[in-house]
C-alpha cells in the first residue's frame, strides 16, 4: 500500500497533483500584514468618495 503522504492528492480525472511541498523562493507574507493593507486600502477608498 503506498504511502499517501509521499503520493500527493490526484484530481478525479488524474491530471492534476497536489505536493505539500512549498516553494523555496515563493514570497513569504505575514497574513497581518495582508489584512492590515486590506483595511488600510478600504478606509482610503471610503475618505475618497466622502470627499469627492
Amino acid at each position: 500500500m503506498p504511502d499517501s503522504k509521499k503520493s500527493g492528492f490526484h484530481s478525479a480525472a488524474g491530471l492534476i497533483q497536489y505536493y505539500d511541498m512549498e516553494e523555496s523562493r515563493a514570497l513569504k507574507i505575514d497574513p497581518y500584514v495582508v489584512l492590515i493593507l486590506g483595511i488600510g486600502a478600504a478606509i482610503f477608498v471610503e475618505v475618497l468618495s466622502w470627499r469627492f
